[in-house]
């Protein structure tokens, strides 16, 4: 058993390191006008986004960029989306919307849909989000600012994420917990193996003849977690990934409730996992040994004898993993007090991995938006 805490610790100790570094380096969204401005295509997929279309088409249009076109794609609504998204780009020739062809054979629907915009764009940059993104008037030339900096072919935002209700709070920022704990960003950004590759489809742009010569959505038309296919093609291609926190200037409320944020990460997460249940299940043990087990531990000192290491061992634990969490939670603008609900966190991940693999089992793939998402490696 003694060798299992000190695997832990050692876990632990490399995740600090590796969100400190992270910390240093980490490239942030700032109010900045880039010498150059190249034309920029935002290009928006929705589907049954009628609650909060209207409001992201409108901010969109209120970007101080000079040069760039918006467009919208409805992927098939049935609430209305279509007609709001048209009533707003009516009087904006910056604006159009267009309607989504049938879903092909192969294709998952989001996917489909960013490939359709691809072909109507005209920018020299394509940038992708999502219907429900909040973008600042600054927005659009922070991003391209720092593309420019840094010479990124694909660049992604980690939007800030709002969080309100308990679902939210304990499970959305475990998102940013995992980049800046578990993935060195100077890597993701200067070696070239796929391996340090992550990206968010939430706010994912490319230069255009990146976007084309890597394949686009074409080449991860059947991917479940598309975003990282397109990093990793990226990344095989020879290209330059660059992620990026929004810092409030691209921000999004992913999700309203409990039963939203557990289907919501349902449905990524097996794929996140390479598609393999056996994964998902030694990660979900993982986690537990390193956020869970060591409050356990500590708790039950208190009450019968644990042997040797008590209290210190499982409080040096204990504090690791609040560290690292604290850390996520203050780079990103989250709330630093919900850290030390860490457990809590790591218990819902696992009822959302268990709900991933019942989904799995059952239907063959995710429940999402009317779908069964059936995920091709």
């Amino acid at each position: 058993m003694t060798l299992v805490w000190i695997f832990a610790l050692c876990a632990l100790i490399v995740i600090v390191l590796i969100s400190i570094l992270n910390t240093l380096s980490f490239p942030r969204l700032r109010r900045a006008r880039p010498a150059r401005t190249p034309f920029v295509s935002v290009l928006v997929p929705a589907r049954n986004e009628a609650e909060v279309i209207s409001q992201t088409l409108s901010r969109l249009l209120s970007q101080t960029y000079p040069s760039f076109e918006v467009i919208v794609l409805d992927d098939g609504s049935t609430d209305g989306t279509l007609e709001q998204a048209r009533q707003v780009a009516a009087n904006d020739s910056r604006a159009s919307v267009i309607s989504g062809a049938p879903l092909p054979a192969g294709w998952l629907g989001k996917n489909w849909a960013c490939h359709q915009l691809a072909d109507h764009a005209r920018g020299e940059i394509l940038a992708f989000t999502d219907a429900d993104v909040c973008w600042e008037p600054e927005a659009l030339f922070a991003l391209v600012n720092l593309m420019e900096k840094t010479e990124a072919n694909t660049f992604t935002v980690w939007p800030t994420q709002e969080s309100l209700t308990w679902g939210e709070r304990l499970v959305i920022p475990m998102m940013m917990f995992v980049i800046i704990g578990y993935l060195p960003e100077l890597c993701v950004r200067y070696l070239p193996w796929p391996v340090f590759a992550a990206a968010n489809g939430q706010c994912l742009a490319f230069r255009r003849d990146t976007y084309h010569r890597t394949g686009g959505h074409a080449a991860v038309r059947s991917n479940v977690v598309e975003d990282v296919g397109l990093a990793w093609k990226t990344k095989r291609y020879g290209f330059r990934l660059v992620m990026s926190t929004g810092n409030k200037l691209i921000s999004t409320r992913m999700y309203r409730s409990w039963p939203e944020v557990r289907d919501g990460f349902a449905k990524n997460i097996l794929a996140g996992h390479g598609g393999q249940p056996v994964f998902l299940l030694l990660s979900a043990v993982f986690h537990w040994l390193l956020f869970l087990l060591p409050w356990v531990w500590l708790a039950i000192g208190w009450t019968v004898p644990v042997g040797p290491g008590w209290p210190w061992f499982p409080l040096a634990l204990v504090g690791l993993g609040v560290g690292v969490r604290a850390l996520s939670g203050a780079m990103t603008h989250q709330r630093i007090a919900d850290a030390f609900l860490l457990p809590l966190s790591t218990i819902l991940m696992t009822v959302i991995a268990v709900e991933s693999l019942w989904w799995h089992f059952r239907y063959g793939g995710p429940q999402w938006k009317g779908r069964t998402v059936i995920h091709e490696a």
